[in-house]
């Protein structure tokens, strides 16, 4: 080794032990940084697994009669005819409005963004408000079909048809609040016997209502009876140029097992509201009509709909396997409520 190179060997090494203190410190400053960082990701994600763990439960059932006459009490309402159909139809939007977390469908932050549940749930509340105000609209507000439509009902029902995920103005949620306070002037004239307000407590209004929860009754529980796979007759009618399968396999996929499973009991919770309403505002013509029974049994298969879930997850086994299927559980309660309704409906054309 040349002096010249001994002379570089040791100015590196007075250079190393000038430079190791303020390595070391920059060491330390960039751990103590990255402890911080990860700290509040780790904050952050329990927080948002907090919130989704409490914005993940299903709403209450509520009493549609004390609804309605805590409503009267509060706008010093009459309750007349209709009164308690309509005011169940306002509080049943309100909850998908305001349970906690709000409405979920149109989420773009989490953790809103990674559920899927209860957005479900809602879908499945939202398609039997649809359906009800638009009866109300065409049917039990007008005493013939040459009536003139209410003008409040013209409103509220296309408001409820807004698109559900829509999160940029204007929001799903103002839209269907538009829709709530169009519901609210007409129950508040309904209760006034304003003559411009009516509700037609009709059994042919009632059959017509029914007759839109009777498809989508048996519509929910094909799809639900489909979370295991089977073939099925094609029950569609065939063309005279295009032929048809006469059989045709049918599976949910495994992604929306759960997806479905949702939205059947969101449609149940709402329409056992409805049709508890339905019984107290109708009450007269299904008792004429020996129908009562008919109807308390169909309010109690979708009550059973509601029990807990006690399984972290909807399980999906075979018919007659080891394992339980909840799409399968809920499917019989769906069909037999359907059934009763057709019956219910047979009564009420025929009884």
């Amino acid at each position: 080794m040349t002096i010249l190179d001994r002379m570089f060997d040791v100015y590196d090494q007075i250079q190393r032990s000038l430079l190791k203190p303020f390595k070391r410190s920059h060491s330390s400053n960039h751990s103590w940084f990255s402890g911080i960082i990860g700290g509040t990701v780790v904050l952050l994600i329990l927080i948002q697994l907090i919130f989704g763990f409490l914005w993940n439960q299903e709403p209450d059932v509520f009493d549609v009669t004390h609804n309605a006459a805590q409503l009267a009490e509060q706008n010093n309402n009459n309750l007349a005819t209709g009164y308690i159909t309509t005011a169940t139809l306002i509080k049943v939007t309100e909850t998908i409005l305001n349970k906690p977390g709000g409405y979920l469908s149109n989420d773009m932050l989490p953790p809103g963004l990674f559920m899927d549940n209860i957005p479900n749930w809602e879908f499945g509340v939202l398609v039997q408000i649809r359906d009800l105000s638009r009866s109300m609209r065409n049917d039990m507000s007008r005493s013939q079909s040459q009536s003139v439509e209410d003008k409040d009902l013209i409103i509220a029902e296309p408001q409820f048809h807004f698109d559900s995920s829509s999160w940029i103005l204007p929001s799903t949620e103002g839209e269907y609040a538009q829709g709530v306070e169009a519901l609210g002037r007409y129950l508040q004239r309904l209760s006034e016997g304003n003559s411009d307000a009516q509700f037609y407590a009709r059994a042919d209004n009632l059959s017509d209502w029914l007759a839109l929860v009777e498809k989508r009754l048996g519509s929910m529980s094909q799809r639900l009876s489909a979370s295991v796979g089977q073939q099925r007759i094609n029950t569609d009618v065939t063309g005279d140029t295009t032929p048809t399968k006469k059989l045709i396999e049918i599976k949910t996929p495994w992604m929306q097992i759960d997806d479905v499973f949702y939205e059947a009991r969101g449609a149940a919770w709402a329409l056992s509201h409805f049709l508890k309403a339905a019984e107290i505002d109708f009450q007269d013509i299904l008792q004429k009509k020996n129908a009562l029974i008919s109807v308390r049994q169909i309010i109690r298969e979708l009550d059973a709909t509601q029990a807990t879930v006690w399984s972290p997850m909807i399980l999906n086994g075979g018919g007659f396997g080891f394992f339980a299927n909840h799409s399968l559980v809920m499917a019989n309660y769906i069909s037999r409520a359907n059934a009763a309704v057709i019956d219910l409906r047979a009564l009420l054309s025929q009884g």
